[in-house]
């Protein structure tokens, strides 16, 4: 791409992220100012260029503290487990990837679905904020392995949209809306054939050599539970790994410990992950969680057919319901 190419894209980003954020702002002072909603999660400018962290609003007049770009990358459904003994209703932005995550919280039970009103936006891919060289100068970013490998850049489901996005619950569908030229020409989507590679590398290794791959993550773990937190799937009032009675773990970060850990949560998540990616992006130690995520969505696949998680509120999880041609040479 040519440096002239390269300007009018980004002249065109930006411009469309101003028309998004002014979007996004007259809809959360409209909901907030007829007392629809009680309070709306969304994105605002951060301290850097290369960030726009949540915020949550409560008043029309802060609806300005509102801001949409390529770095509003985090998923907000977890945000929402604070209200679920509420019955405020609370609005909130959702992308594609985070959409799925309102389908996993109401099929939860965590959540009712008449109090949230989700509000579907385009997506142009979100760029990965790990390859920025200077902290003071804007510059163009690649996009983060996960939109690469994004098979559902429209909202699932949305009671609301901006910047005429498409709701749609079909797989590997194009981006839809205001930032659909955008999303295409940055490749979102462009690698979801190869969203398992990761995991058929991993199983080409022997079992010493798995092993070895396994504990050398097990042993960067600090058990920072990042992960956990920002997973919509990890929705448990009580975390087993946050109990001192059960001595399920020990405090210490030892690989065997961490090994454990990883191990439940991924099994926890098992025929529930929606492959938002959070997990892993927000990871300090680079731990590829999504590996292990994956080869239990494969192994799902294979067993009861395919199944994407958190697109359909009305069918069930394969592990969540029973059929009698169901599998089971484990028993």
């Amino acid at each position: 791409m040519s440096d002239n190419m390269r300007n009018n894209v980004r002249d065109n980003m930006g411009h469309m992220n101003n028309q998004l954020t002014q979007e996004m702002r007259d809809l959360a002072r409209e909901l907030l100012a007829s007392g629809e909603v009680k309070g709306l999660f969304g994105w605002t400018k951060g301290s850097r260029w290369y960030l726009t962290p949540p915020v949550f609003i409560t008043k029309p007049e802060e609806a300005d503290r509102l801001c949409y770009d390529e770095f509003a990358v985090n998923n907000l459904t977890g945000l929402l487990l604070d209200f679920r003994d509420s019955q405020d209703k609370i609005a909130v932005f959702v992308k594609g990837c985070d959409s799925r995550g309102i389908v996993r919280l109401v099929q939860d039970n965590q959540l009712k679905r008449e109090n949230i009103v989700v509000i579907g936006v385009p997506c142009p891919g979100m760029g990965d904020k790990g390859a920025v060289t200077d902290h003071r100068q804007a510059q163009e970013l690649p996009l983060l392995a996960k939109c690469l490998e994004c098979r559902y850049p429209n909202p699932v489901l949305a009671d609301r949209t901006i910047g005429a996005v498409t709701v749609t619950t079909e797989p590997s569908a194009a981006p839809s809306g205001a930032t659909a030229e955008a999303a295409k020409g940055r490749g979102v989507g462009s690698k979801e054939a190869d969203r398992f590679a990761q995991v058929e590398a991993i199983e080409k290794m022997s079992p010493d050599e798995r092993y070895a791959f396994w504990q050398a993550q097990n042993k960067k773990c600090i058990r920072c539970y990042a992960c956990r937190n920002i997973c919509p799937a990890c929705n448990c009032r009580e975390c087993i790994f946050d109990s001192d009675k059960k001595n399920w773990v020990n405090k210490a970060a030892t690989p065997t410990d961490n090994a454990f850990f990883g191990i439940t949560r991924a099994m926890h998540v098992a025929g529930r992950c929606v492959e938002c990616g959070e997990c892993e992006r927000v990871c300090p130690m680079d731990i590829p969680i999504m590996a292990m995520n994956r080869k239990l969505i494969g192994d799902l696949n294979e067993l009861f057919g395919p199944y994407d998680a958190g697109v359909k509120a009305d069918e069930k999880p394969p592990l969540g319901a029973f059929k009698l041609d169901d599998p089971e040479e484990f028993m």
